[in-house]
């Protein structure tokens, strides 16, 4: 545990260690050494929420794999991809920010937090082929995806994932792959980057502290941090706060009165994994395969297969499957999160949010109640041959959904990650979910750019940016800048250990 250190009235308050304020923290402070930024978390060790490895899936989202990038075919057949080389890009931000972490030492051995496992798109019956058939000629048009490789033989697919194929019956399947796919321990890289934050000069961080008001006032916010052993109350004023605290962000951006925030409610959606350690079956499958959401499963609850790597040891993950619950946060959250979260300004919305999303509900409830044989038989539609005494149920992280105001009338649930900014861009907070932790680098990017302006405004921090992330004044979505694409995209992955150099 890092011992608790506090400064006294700094530039910068970051509320909560996970990837977002680890990342924001520690690119403000090579941007401008002098910021005296402050951390603070409250459970007992960095990035325990969201960012942990087990509370994730540790995709590094890059739209290859993902169904739920290219969801809808054209009338001529064609797929649109330009989601997934949207996601593509902004990943890129990510491993140019952790290349720079490692070849600067903020960050040690890239094995401990970024790992080369393949992609795997996986559909069967013959509608999915076809449209799997067309994702990939879309997909593999770009300059990004050109490595993609199609697949309807099942030696092929045998040879790419065994599990898939094992034990299936006949019919149409068809899969695609990259191998420059990753799976990342988001947890790992915003500790060290958290640990780094603590030891420069003017870097602090305070674990088992709360938040617990936060307050304008001429010029500065107040935030009070109570000691979560001593029960201390600690006040300091900040220029600047980021809001970064996964699921405890809604109370906080509540708390914080911004007229951005009202209207603002939020939906929490428990996580659970079916986890495999046996040796035999993890070293048949080294892969991340996604599937097409089941049935009325949101896009988020897309399954899939995948090999991870936590603590230096792989295993299998099979999810997610969604659990009920009130808490906002998986170890600190309380069951009265939810009902506290609900205010005269959302209750209209949150009341909607029921009437037009029942098959959600329904899949909620489905979720919650459904036995460990019906897991499995969920799990044989991607492992055929699966048995039971080979899988255990684990919980995972909590997702609280951003639920706001549409067109006046009906609630929605938002599914993808957002910045909420009030007008003197003195205060942001995150809200939502995937793919946010894999594109973490490229969302801060656009916070520096809304609330620090002044530090890219000079040559020297433009400069500094510019070593942090090469590309990030750059589109390489073009297909002019394609060799300059794979150049940048091969130089982090030889840094990163993702392939040979």
């Amino acid at each position: 545990m890092i011992p608790a250190r506090h400064l006294e009235n700094p530039d910068v308050v970051l509320i909560g260690s996970g990837i977002m304020s680890a990342t924001l923290g520690a690119m403000l402070k090579r941007l401008d050494p002098a910021l005296r930024i402050q951390m603070f978390e409250v459970t007992a060790e960095l990035a325990q929420e969201s960012s942990n490895g087990w509370n994730n899936a540790g995709t590094g989202h890059a739209g290859i794999c993902e169904l739920s990038y290219t969801p809808f075919r054209r009338p001529d057949g064609s797929v649109d991809a330009a989601k997934a080389i949207e996601i593509f890009a902004q990943f890129e931000y990510s491993k140019q920010f952790w290349r720079h972490a490692v070849e600067t030492g903020m960050a040690r051995d890239p094995r401990s937090f970024i790992n080369p496992v393949p992609h795997i798109s996986f559909v069967s019956g013959g509608e999915q082929v076809d449209f799997l058939r067309a994702r990939h000629a879309a997909m593999s048009a770009h300059h990004f995806f050109r490595e993609l490789e199609f697949a309807t033989e099942r030696s092929t697919i045998a040879r790419w994932a065994p599990l898939l194929v094992e034990g299936r019956d006949d019919g149409p399947i068809a899969a695609t792959k990259m191998d420059t796919g990753t799976d990342v321990n988001f947890g790992n890289i915003a500790q060290q980057l958290g640990r780094w934050l603590a030891g420069q000069e003017g870097g602090a961080v305070a674990c088992g502290h709360r938040v617990i008001r936060l307050r304008r006032a001429p010029g500065f916010w107040e935030v009070s941090a109570r000691d979560m052993a001593t029960g201390e109350v600690r006040r300091s004023s900040a220029k600047f706060v980021f809001i970064g605290a996964g699921g405890g962000s809604l109370r906080l951006l509540q708390e914080s009165g911004i007229p951005e925030g009202r209207g603002l409610g939020g939906f929490p959606i428990g996580g659970q994994w079916l986890v495999c350690d046996r040796p035999e079956r993890v070293r048949q499958h080294q892969a991340k395969v996604y599937g097409q959401a089941l049935g009325a499963a949101p896009t988020m609850a897309a399954p899939h297969l995948d090999t991870r790597v936590l603590d230096g040891r792989k295993t299998l993950l099979f999810g997610p499957f969604a659990a009920f619950t009130t808490k906002f946060l998986h170890g600190e959250g309380s069951w009265t999160d939810l009902p506290l979260s609900i205010r005269p300004d959302n209750l209209t919305t949150l009341l909607k949010i029921g009437a037009h999303n029942l098959p959600l509900i329904k899949y909620m409830i489905q979720q919650g109640t459904q036995s460990m044989a019906e897991r499995i038989r969920v799990l044989r539609t991607f492992n055929p041959a699966a048995q039971a005494e080979d899988w255990r149920l684990v919980d995972a992280g909590i997702r609280v959904q951003a639920i706001k105001k549409t067109d006046g009338e009906a609630g929605i649930v938002h599914y993808g990650t957002e910045v909420v900014t009030s007008s003197d861009q003195s205060i942001a907070a995150l809200l939502g979910a995937s793919p946010g932790a894999s594109v973490s680098a490229h969302i801060v990017v656009q916070v520096i750019r809304k609330c620090f302006p002044q530090l890219l405004a000079a040559h020297a921090g433009l400069a500094r940016m510019k070593a942090m992330i090469p590309c990030f004044d750059e589109d390489l979505t073009k297909a002019a800048q394609a060799s300059q694409s794979r150049a940048l995209s091969a130089r982090a992955e030889e840094v990163l250990g993702l392939r040979a150099g």
